[in-house]
């Protein structure tokens, strides 16, 4: 069951916290348990397990569901287990690190299968779940949030998951980042001075640390005005590469360090600036990547079209092989990175897909890696206007996964749907789609 939307006009607030017992059913999209209230209203309770039996205060009330706070379990799950990580009581971070790692696998499988039956519709079955290699530090990017509190005071993590406008403090105990990441932030906050004054001025700054495979590591700062003293940063901090920086207004801009920050990623060297995108758990993508190629060279497309391609990996891939293929991607920069790799046969364009797919159709595979927003609407027409013979489709989201296809039921049906876990510890789980035309 996919997770509530709020719905501020039919709200009602328990501030006492009136009590109940529910049996848990399923775990939500949003990492939630799920259960029903003697009334029948479904009940969503983070920090619960399916099976279980518990006992909750009611923190939201609406005419069709609720939201609770777990006050104890009566009837543990065999899948519950202390949670490993030091900050996982309060954080937000993670949602599920209190399941066996099986049992999130189980969990994430069945909030897939919800969304393409409930939600899209379709005939499905449970798919399979690839889980990740690493249960723990897998993340080469993770992002922070400091907030600047008055009279010296920094406050620096993720937010509550009671209360998401409270930071729950971090450090480098986190089971999140790699190794490396967790060893800078740490330095990082050791060195980033009094109320944080080596870092760009603001109440409240969003930090991300990115690390590439020989254990370097960026700093991008986003918000705030001034750009503070990243030269000192970079001194002080050992393992800091890179300092980068984008103002409350204006565009992302290099303040230090390199300018770019070498990686290898599977068969390919890249040169990364501040914000170009790869996936953060570099382990689990390699299967997944080497899934979708397999998926893509099956096809046996002799012109592919790669929409939201991002640095152009996967249509590098298929050209070195002998495929012409067309990459479409907004990101300028992730543009520039795909088209310095010079292939015969590739071809890349910058701008929106709903702008540019309908001027390179026909094609035989047009393989879909959108945002969690899924397709715009224009692209879904545009496609069903000259459909290719395959489609692949990559989703981060099960929810806008199950919308598109059900928006493209007309002529396709998927052939095969199989899940990948790039986000041990949460709920968010990567799924690809072979569609095939209807008969």
């Amino acid at each position: 069951m996919d997770g509530p939307v709020t719905d501020r006009s039919r709200r009602r607030r328990n501030p006492r916290g009136s009590e109940a017992r529910v049996t848990i059913g399923s775990i939500a999209a949003g990492g939630e348990g799920v259960g029903r209230l003697p009334d029948g209203r479904a009940v969503f309770v983070h920090r619960t397990a399916p099976g279980e039996e518990v006992e909750i205060a009611l923190t939201q009330e609406h005419r069709r569901w609720a939201r609770g706070r777990l006050l104890r379990v009566l009837t543990p799950s065999p899948s519950r287990r202390p949670a490993p990580c030091p900050h996982y009581e309060n954080c937000g971070g993670c949602t599920l690190e209190h399941l066996e790692y099986e049992a999130q696998l189980q969990g994430k499988a069945r909030i897939v299968f919800d969304a393409l039956t409930r939600l899209g519709g379709l005939a499905a079955e449970v798919p399979e779940v690839t889980g990740s290699p690493l249960e723990h530090r897998y993340r080469n990017r993770v992002s922070f949030t400091l907030q600047r509190a008055g009279g010296g005071r920094v406050w620096a993590g993720f937010h509550s998951l009671g209360d998401p406008s409270r930071i729950v403090p971090i450090d480098g105990r986190c089971l999140l980042p790699e190794e490396p990441i967790a060893v800078v932030w740490d330095r990082l906050q050791q060195n980033w001075g009094p109320n944080a004054n080596r870092l760009p001025s603001g109440d409240t700054l969003r930090l991300t640390l990115r690390g590439n495979a020989t254990g370097l590591v960026s700093l991008i700062i986003e918000g705030g005005f001034s750009t503070g003293r990243p030269t000192e940063l970079l001194e002080l901090v050992e393992g800091l590469a890179s300092v980068w920086h984008r103002p409350d207004s204006g565009t992302l801009q290099w303040l230090a360090g390199a300018e770019s920050l070498p990686e290898v990623w599977g068969t390919e060297t890249l040169k990364l600036s501040g914000n170009t995108f790869l996936q953060v758990n570099r382990r689990a993508a390699a299967v997944l990547e080497e899934y979708v190629f397999d998926l893509a060279s099956r096809a046996d497309p002799s012109r592919a079209i790669d929409a939201y391609c991002g640095a152009g990996l996967l249509a590098r891939r298929l050209a070195r092989v002998g495929r012409s293929v067309v990459g479409l991607e907004l990101d300028a920069d992730a543009v520039r990175i795909a088209q310095s790799a010079d292939l015969v046969g590739t071809r890349f364009l910058q701008g929106r897909v709903e702008d540019l797919l309908v001027d390179v159709l026909p094609a035989d595979l047009l393989i879909l890696n959108p945002p969690r927003s899924g397709l715009d609407s224009d692209v879904v027409d545009t496609i069903l206007r000259e459909p290719p013979a395959s489609v692949l489709y990559v989703s981060c989201d099960p929810a806008t996964l199950a919308r598109d296809l059900k928006r493209m039921a007309e002529r396709y049906r998927p052939a095969s749907v199989r899940c990948f876990d790039l986000f041990p510890q949460t709920a968010h789980v990567e799924t690809v789609v072979l569609l095939a035309a209807n008969p």
